[in-house]
This record gives structure tokens, sequence and C-alpha cells, in this order.
């Protein structure tokens, strides 16, 4: 099975680790054909095992000890992140310099009952669709400045998660494919 894993946290907030470190540390557990996409944080790999939580908490654990700070580890498969960029659920919305279409991978189920678009106190993130462990989010550029902290999305979803630019995410799917 290949997996992509998108690491929060890493190379930024003084956190740095290069991507040959973090192949380094992935080979370490078994996993295999470890490649890495940008410096933030994109892992691709093979690994037999199916249970999802519990390689995502042993990829967690070993480089929680390693790096010495918390790497919260989202998995997904190339089906999974072909199946999301294809719901583009951008497609309606006209993208100018003030305006960021991201997806949001959560580490937990969404809530369900949630009434979208749902946009944050200071309207500078909506959230427009949900699935089951993604949000896809649009970020409003006010006076020149993308939203400070994703607290909004994160308190109301309850779940810790990572984001990722939409358009970045098709460039990461794209070089998992390349495997």
């Amino acid at each position: 099975m290949t997996y992509i894993a998108l690491l929060r946290g890493i190379n930024v907030g003084g956190h740095r680790v290069t991507m040959e470190a973090l192949r380094r540390l992935f080979t370490e557990l078994g996993l295999t054909d470890v490649r890495t996409y940008i410096q933030t944080g994109n892992v691709f790999f093979d690994a037999p095992e199916q249970d999802r939580a519990l390689l995502s908490v042993r990829i967690e654990q070993h480089l929680q000890q390693a790096l010495g700070y918390a790497v919260p580890v989202f998995l997904r498969t190339v089906e999974e992140l072909e199946q999301l960029l294809a719901l583009n659920p951008f497609s309606h919305l006209t993208v100018t310099d003030e305006v960021r279409l991201c997806l949001m991978f959560l580490a937990e189920p969404a809530p369900t009952g949630l009434v979208l678009p749902l946009r944050s106190p200071k309207a500078d993130m909506e959230i427009v669709h949900l699935t089951n462990r993604e949000a896809f989010v649009v970020w409003h550029i006010i006076e020149g400045r993308p939203p400070a902290s994703t607290s909004f999305v994160d308190k109301l979803l309850g779940r810790q998660t990572t984001t990722r630019f939409f358009h970045t995410t098709a460039k990461i799917l794209e070089a998992a494919r390349k495997g």
C-alpha cells in the first residue's frame, strides 16, 4: 500500500528537519520506497500495514522521539487524494489575489450536522465543503494578510489539522504518482 503522509509542523515555527533526515526516519520504521516532496513535510512510502491508525501512531512516536517534538501525521492514499481533488468544491469560485483555496486534513472524522458555508468571526476563513476527514477552506486575504491562525477551523471541527493549498495538493498527488 502506498501512503502519502502529510506532516504538521515541519520546517515552521523553528522546527527544522531536512528531507533527507525525514526520509531516513521513515526508512528506520521499515517503510519502503520513501520519498519526499518540497520542504513542508510531504512523505510518500510503501507499507504492508493496512491499519492506518496504528501506522500513524508508530510514525508519530518515532518522529517525536527522534525530533524532540510532536509531529501529527495525516495519512492518505493516492486514490483518496484523487477523489478529493475531483470533488473540487471550489470550481464556482473566482480566484483573486485576495483568495487562497486550501484543503485541511483532519486527524479524526469531521463532526456531522454543520451547516455550510461557515465563516470565521474575522471573515478571513470560510469552510465551503466537508468530507469525513477533510475540510475545503477559503482563506480571505485581508489587508494583504492571510489568516493568522487556523484555530477557528481547529476548534469548530474539534480536531487537529494540517493544511495544504489546493493547487499544492494537486502537485503532491502528481509527485506521489511518479513513484
